[in-house]
C-alpha cells in the first residue's frame, strides 16, 4: 500500500512540475544565465555580492512595420544603486545635440563642426586645440566621437558644462527618465555647479556665439537608495578610511532609464513626442553611426596606435577578445567602468539572422571591498562575465 502511495506521489509531483514548466516557460535571459559557462556561473554563485542587474528587450516587428519590446529581467531593481560610471556620457552626448538644435532654431549660426574654445572664470584657457582632430579643432561632433570610441573623460566634461547641470537633469526628467540624476563631471575637485565660458568661432576667428558661465539653481538631493553605502573601506588622498564609501552624491542612472535612453535613440518613433529627444534625423544618424563603430573604425580621431583595439568599448559578446569583431554583428552601445562596477547598455543586431535586441547589464567586481584603490577584477571576472552573457543571449535567441 505504501509503495502504491509513493508512486502516486512521485507521479503527481512530476506531473505538477511539467505543468508548471508548460505554464511558465523559461525566458531567453533565464536560459542564457543557466548556461553552464564558468564565466557566468562563477559570478552568479555570488549574485548579491556582485550586484548583478540584467535587462533584455527583444525587438519584435509586426507585419505593419511597428515594433514592440519583449522584456525579461534578472535582479533589476530601480531602488538598487549602482555606479553608472561612463554610461552617464550617453545622455550628455544626446543632449549636447539637442541643445545645438535649439540654438540653431534661435538663429545661432553654429553646427556640430564649428570650432570653439573654453575658458574658466579667471579667463584661463581650458582647451582651444585638440590634437586628435585632423585639423586640431575642438568641436561638438568630435567630442561625441571620442565619447563613443574611447569613453574620453575630458570630452564628457566639456559637454557637461556646455549643457549645465540643471539642463541635463531637467531634460532627462522631462523625457520620463525620472530615475536618473547626474551630479558631476569626471574631474577631481571640479566645480560641478558653475560652468566654464564657451566661445564658438568662424574661420576668421570671429565670435559666432558666446555662452558665458552660469550657475546651477536646481538642488539635487542625495540619493536614498539601497546599496548607496558600498564596501568596507575606501582610499581618500592616499589614506584608507575603514568605513563604507558613500555614493549618495554620485551620478545615478537606473538600468531601465539607461536602456530607455538608448531605445529613444534607436527607435524614437516608439515613444511619445514628450518622451523623445528633440533632435533631427541627421543627429540621430550621427549618434547611431558613432556609437556602433569599433575603436579602430575612425581616422579622426585616430586610435590605431596599439593602445586600443576593436572591442575596447564593447564588453558584451566581444569584450574578452581582441581582433574578433566582425561586421555581421553591429553593437550600438556605451560602456562604463569605475569603482569596480562594469556596465554596458547595447542594441545588438546580427545581419544573418535578422535578430535585434537591447541588452543592459551591470556587475560589481571588488573582492577586497575597498573602493578607489584601483584593485578591481575587471579583466578576470567582470568583462569575461559580460562577454559570455552577450554570447549566451545571442545563442538562445537563435534557438528561438
Amino acid at each position: 500500500m505504501f509503495r502504491i502511495y509513493w508512486f502516486k506521489y512521485l507521479f503527481f509531483l512530476l506531473l505538477g512540475k511539467i505543468l508548471i514548466q508548460c505554464q511558465n516557460p523559461s525566458t531567453v535571459l533565464e536560459r542564457a544565465l543557466e548556461t553552464p559557462i564558468p564565466e557566468i556561473q562563477e559570478i552568479l554563485e555570488n549574485k548579491q555580492k556582485h550586484e548583478i542587474q540584467v535587462l533584455l528587450s527583444q525587438v519584435e516587428r509586426t507585419h505593419s512595420g511597428a515594433i514592440k519590446f519583449q522584456e525579461s529581467a534578472f535582479q533589476v531593481d530601480e531602488n538598487q544603486y549602482f555606479y553608472p560610471a561612463s554610461t552617464a556620457k550617453l545622455p550628455v552626448a544626446v543632449l549636447a545635440l539637442q541643445k545645438l538644435k535649439t540654438l540653431q532654431g534661435q538663429g545661432v549660426q553654429i553646427n556640430g563642426e564649428t570650432p570653439f574654445l573654453i575658458k574658466n572664470k579667471n579667463g584661463e584657457t581650458i582647451i582651444e586645440k585638440d590634437s586628435t582632430h585632423h585639423e586640431g579643432k575642438v568641436t561638438l561632433h568630435h567630442l561625441i566621437k571620442k565619447i563613443f570610441l574611447v569613453s574620453d573623460n575630458d570630452a564628457y566634461n566639456y559637454l557637461f558644462d556646455f549643457l549645465g547641470r540643471d539642463y541635463i537633469n531637467e531634460e532627462l526628467k522631462k523625457r520620463g527618465l525620472s530615475n536618473s540624476q547626474l551630479h558631476h563631471k569626471f574631474l577631481f575637485g571640479a566645480d560641478n555647479e558653475t560652468t566654464w565660458h564657451y566661445t564658438f568661432l568662424n574661420a576668421e576667428q570671429d565670435t559666432l556665439y558666446h555662452q558665458p558661465s552660469f550657475r546651477a539653481n536646481l538642488k539635487l538631493e542625495p540619493h536614498s537608495l539601497k546599496g548607496i553605502q558600498k564596501g568596507v573601506g575606501y582610499l581618500s588622498a592616499g589614506t584608507l578610511a575603514k568605513e563604507p564609501m558613500d555614493f549618495s552624491e554620485k551620478n545615478r542612472i537606473s538600468i531601465r532609464d539607461l536602456q530607455g535612453i538608448l531605445q529613444r535613440i534607436i527607435f524614437p518613433e516608439h515613444f511619445s513626442k514628450e518622451e523623445q529627444f528633440e533632435i533631427s534625423e541627421e543627429y540621430y544618424s550621427f549618434l547611431k553611426d558613432w556609437m556602433s563603430r569599433t575603436t579602430l573604425e575612425s581616422t579622426s580621431p585616430n586610435y590605431n596606435d596599439g593602445a586600443y583595439w576593436d572591442s575596447y568599448g564593447k564588453f558584451l559578446i566581444y569584450g574578452d577578445q581582441k581582433g574578433a569583431m566582425t561586421p555581421e554583428i553591429r553593437i550600438f552601445n556605451k560602456v562604463g567602468y569605475a569603482y569596480g562596477t562594469l556596465t554596458d547598455v547595447a542594441y545588438i543586431k546580427e545581419a544573418a539572422s535578422g535578430l535585434e535586441f537591447f541588452l543592459t547589464a551591470t556587475v560589481l567586481v571588488n573582492e577586497n571591498g575597498i573602493f578607489n584603490d584601483d584593485q578591481y577584477e575587471f579583466e578576470t571576472q567582470g568583462i569575461p562575465f559580460l562577454a559570455a552573457l552577450g554570447r549566451a543571449v545571442l545563442e538562445e535567441l537563435k534557438k528561438g
